[in-house]
């Protein structure tokens, strides 16, 4: 039997309860040394340099206390007494002291970096220079994003030292000053495809969107710096400026425009083109996988997100499992676990895992994790956030190695300790922070929470999984709302649902990895074995974000999570009561349940969303349009798409839309079409019509790229066409076909439909303006435009409206789509105090959230939810036979 096994000691030394009190005297040093780094950074380095000697010198007045108190008489020694007890804790002031004065030295030195040599002033004055530079980062793609009508195209950007700086009157200074390196790229579109959006048959990203990997016809070209290997010397030529105020750790911002070829002057060490090999050949066999599974298996195992699309990105941040997207502790974990065995049994005679059934001795086996551990940190790179995970996976390694609890958070508080006075930029990284926080819930709560768990019946390897993705959330949350100001309320069961498939995935994956720069078949047969349970993670994000009730928005401030913790723990102290009664838990997980699926027939009865018989409803999604029309049970035509697939995915689950005759797109702006992947995703979609001006290329590639993905056909919309489904009838007025005016932009050739829905009648105008408008008032389809109950206003409300297009449509209701502080200032006042001069009621989602027109002939109005009338038509038909109008909205 191996010392210190379960049967050498009579509780059994695996059993975390009765271990005694936990060893705290650690934390305080490491907490101290955190404190004083984060306060340190950015401090003047006078007052630095006082209060380091400060901590010295009082440490030092301690400790010589503490050796005059050590030589009390011998026979007083051995007896407790205040003078020993009063030395012992002279000591732990010194020890936190000490630890204070050490971050904050390191912390010193590493802020005076940021304002040492030449760099610093320069990026002030927006200087011009040519500059060596080692590279100490992989390169990495920005995620693309929509802004006003246009997607901000990606970015390479990387993280590097100036080792030498050159200036144009010829001064060369050599420096060791760290920068971020951004590579804007002028966007060149070849064949149709620039965009292919996130889904489609390569998987490439959303709208405006671009992964590195996209193949086949209209293949963008890879841009050469996202080869760069860190440790690579290279020479460019570029642009300093200042970084921003939060930006910490970086001295200057170098912009490097995209026609500027990196020269590559020193070539990377063999270590770092050994774990380049390794991480391009996990990228080679993932390729041919499904879409999801080949963008996330790399992430899963070595933190490579640069095949990920926003959308799903954007869903792992909904459900709170971007901890599976970098580089963590757990990878390193599942691999170490699977040589050595399950927790409690590392240390017996009887373990479990390869290591004992391959005959590895314990000592041996102890340095083959060790082993694991440095290829994992140079195969993921050994940057601190590499680091930090290596030490948090190897705090719990000893967990498993040794089955002991208590000697777990002394080892945590020396982590943080090391890596704080290695590294002090950690101290205000909100990734170390939720790292330390998951790790020491997993040690502290977890283990307790587990145990009561399974006195209460739930089986043992249920109640951990429940035990240790509750603690992690409880401890997470506050953090997390600073940063995403609002809570998840999937977080826990997404993560229980997933865990369970990790193992997997980052074994399959891991062996991929070591297998692929020698047997690349037997890679691409491993991988293809982790894409089931990587695709399984993804379709949990997927629907878990799709969700109505997915999250709550919470005040995202310290103080908020402060009163998201209280609140936790309150939850915490009911739920330790409520576990007792099983039918009370079931009520209350039932309710939950009910709150975050928000089925739509018992949300019309509870809140009245969606009416009853709704007409339209203008969706709330951000700065952009996306309008859905009522086309029977279950069904919906939607106009445009806004700009968030998420947000209008959310939309037409909450109306119970599962199937789209027709997807029409007004124009081809980023606002209007970039979520369109949200419109198809899980529905059956009938065809995609668009306007006949294929601006921006970039986006009308995208559309065409997402409609051939699915098999929906695209059409052409042609002003005059006539067309009809259920009780819902259209009529194309603009663009104009023959003759066909030159539309100013994209904006001017926006489809504009005449819509008659039960009685009402509406006009939806896309981003129209005043040129446009007045041509579809001479045009032969808008000379008979008759007035309209509800008037979609062109362009989020802008200041460019004709006063007489406005005049002939007379609408009783005008709605606006536009999002909440958009810098364009939409809608603009003097287009609203217009459109009420004339009696309209006006709605607008930035204020009133989703928008829901009722009413018509034969309606009875709605129950519940924020009901109003328009034009005062709420008890029936108006003056001159006007059908009935109402509005629900949903406030976000």
């Amino acid at each position: 039997m191996v010392p210190g096994a379960a049967g050498d000691h009579r509780s059994g030394s695996a059993n975390p309860r009765q271990e005694g009190p936990a060893d705290l005297r650690l934390v305080p040093p490491a907490l101290a040394a955190w404190a004083s780094a984060a306060l340190a950074l950015d401090a003047p380095p006078r007052l630095v340099v006082g209060a380091v000697v400060v901590c010295v010198v009082v440490a030092g007045a301690l400790l010589v206390t503490w050796t005059a108190c050590g030589r009390a008489p011998s026979g007083t020694r051995g007896r407790p007494g205040r003078w020993r007890d009063g030395a012992w804790g002279r000591v732990s002031v010194a020890g936190v002291l000490l630890c204070a004065g050490a971050a904050a030295a390191s912390a010193g030195l590493h802020g005076a970096d940021l304002h040492r040599g030449p760099v610093p002033g320069l990026a002030g004055e927006y200087a011009t220079v040519t500059a060596e530079l080692e590279v100490t980062s992989d390169p990495r793609r920005t995620r693309p994003r929509v802004t006003g009508d246009r997607p901000v195209p990606p970015a390479v950007v990387l993280d590097a030292d100036v080792v030498r700086v050159m200036e144009t009157d010829g001064t060369t200074t050599e420096t060791r000053t760290p920068v971020l390196v951004v590579v804007r790229h002028e966007e060149k579109e070849e064949g149709h495809d620039t965009g292919a959006g996130a889904g489609g048959p390569h998987g490439a990203q959303g709208a405006g969107g671009e992964r590195a990997e996209v193949s086949g016809a209209g293949q963008r070209r890879d841009s050469p710096w996202l080869g760069l290997l860190p440790s690579t010397r290279l020479l460019v030529r570029a642009d300093l400026a200042p970084p921003l105020p939060d930006s910490g750790g970086i001295a200057a911002v170098l912009r490097v425009t995209g026609d500027r070829v990196p020269r590559v002057i020193g070539k990377p060490s063999r270590a770092q083109r050994f774990a380049g090999e390794l991480r391009g050949g996990l990228r080679e066999a993932t390729d041919g996988l499904p879409a999801d599974a080949r963008a996330l298996l790399p992430g899963l195992v070595i933190g490579d997100t640069s095949r990920v699309p926003p959308e799903l990105e954007q869903a792992f941040r909904a459900t709170d499992l971007t901890h599976l997207l970098a580089v963590s502790g757990t990878n390193l974990t599942i691999v170490l676990a699977l040589l050595i065995g399950p927790p409690g049994t590392a240390h017996r005679a009887e373990r479990r895992g390869l290591a004992p059934r391959l005959g590895i001795p314990l000592r041996a086996t102890a340095l083959l994790g060790g082993g694991l551990t440095l290829g994992f940190v140079l195969v993921c790179r050994p940057e601190p956030s590499v680091v930090r995970a290596a030490a948090c996976g190897l705090v719990v390694l000893l967990a498993i190695a040794t089955g002991r609890r208590r000697s777990l958070i002394p080892a945590l508080a020396a982590v943080v300790l090391v890596l704080v006075l290695y590294d002090p930029w950690l101290s205000r990284s909100y990734g170390f922070l939720l790292s330390v926080l998951a790790t020491g819930a997993l040690l502290t709560l977890a283990p307790r929470w587990s145990a009561g768990l399974r006195r209460r019946g739930v089986p043992g390897r249920l109640a951990e999984a429940l035990a240790a993705a509750a603690a992690a959330q409880a401890v997470c949350a506050p953090v997390v709302a600073v940063l995403a100001a609002r809570v998840s309320l999937v977080a826990v069961p997404c993560n229980l649902l997933a865990e369970f498939a990790v193992a997997p995935a980052t074994v399959l994956g891991f062996a991929a990895l070591a297998v692929a720069p020698v047997a690349m078949p037997v890679a691409k047969v491993l991988a293809w074995g982790a894409s089931w349970p990587t695709g399984w993670i993804a379709g949990i994000a997927r629907t878990g974000a799709a969700l109505p009730g997915n999250g709550v928005d919470w005040p995202g401030s310290w103080r908020g999570a402060l009163l998201l913790a209280a609140v936790t723990v309150v939850l915490v102290f009911v739920g330790r009561r409520l576990v007792r009664h099983p039918w009370l838990c079931a009520a209350c997980a039932l309710l939950l349940l009910v709150v975050i699926v928000q089925p739509p027939p018992l949300t019309r009865v509870i809140a009245g969303w969606p009416p009853p018989r709704w007409r339209l409803v203008m969706c709330d999604v951000g700065q952009g349009d996306a309008t859905v029309l009522a086309a029977g049970p279950g069904a919906g035509v939607v106009v445009d798409a806004g700009p968030d697939p998420m947000l209008v995915d959310r939309c037409l689950r909450s109306l119970g839309v599962t199937r789209v005759p027709l997807v029409l797109l007004t124009h081809f702006h980023a606002d209007h079409v970039a979520g369109l992947p949200g419109v198809l995703r899980g529905r059956s979609v009938g065809a995609i019509q668009t306007t006949g001006l294929g601006e921006p290329p970039g986006q009308a590639a995208f559309v065409r790229a997402q409609a051939a993905a699915r098999g929906v056909p695209v059409t052409r919309a042609v002003a005059g066409e006539h067309r009809r489904t259920g009780e819902l009838d259209w009529r194309v007025l603009w663009p104009a076909s023959h003759p066909a005016p030159e539309p100013e932009g994209p904006n001017g050739a926006s489809v504009t439909l005449l819509v008659r829905t039960r009685g009402l009648t509406l006009l939806l105008l896309g981003d129209l303006e005043p040129p446009a408008q007045r041509a579809l008032l001479r045009s032969p389809e808008g000379a008979g435009l008759p007035r309209v109950d509800v008037l979609k206003v062109a362009h989020h409300g802008s200041a460019y409206q004709d006063p007489e297009l406005l005049r002939r449509a007379g609408p009783r209701l005008a709605l606006i789509s536009c999002g909440a502080d958009n810098s364009y200032g939409h809608p603009a006042p003097r287009t609203v105090a217009a459109l009420r001069g004339m009696g309209a009621m006006v709605l607008r989602t930035d204020e009133d959230g989703a928008v829901a027109v009722i009413g018509g002939r034969s309606d009875g109005g709605a129950d519940g939810g924020s009901r109003e009338t328009a034009g005062g038509a709420a008890g029936g038909a108006g003056g001159g036979g006007e059908a009935e109008l109402g509005v629900v909205t949903r406030r976000p």
